[in-house]
């Protein structure tokens, strides 16, 4: 048989994880330049606009 689970302690632990990825972002993203900013997003649209050059149709 498998390990029992508190699933309220489960979500609440997934939840701190998502808290915590989002607040990594937020001190990445305050602590960087306008410049830095917008080469970045300049970068992912590029990457962005390569994949959907690259991606094949449905036939």
């Amino acid at each position: 048989m498998g390990e029992i689970v508190n699933l309220r302690t489960a979500r609440k632990a997934r939840a701190r994880m998502a808290a915590a990825t989002q607040a990594a972002a937020n001190r990445a993203a305050s602590g960087r330049t306008k410049e830095e900013r917008q080469a970045a997003a300049r970068e992912a649209a590029r990457i962005e606009r390569t994949l959907d050059g690259a991606r094949r149709g449905d036939d």
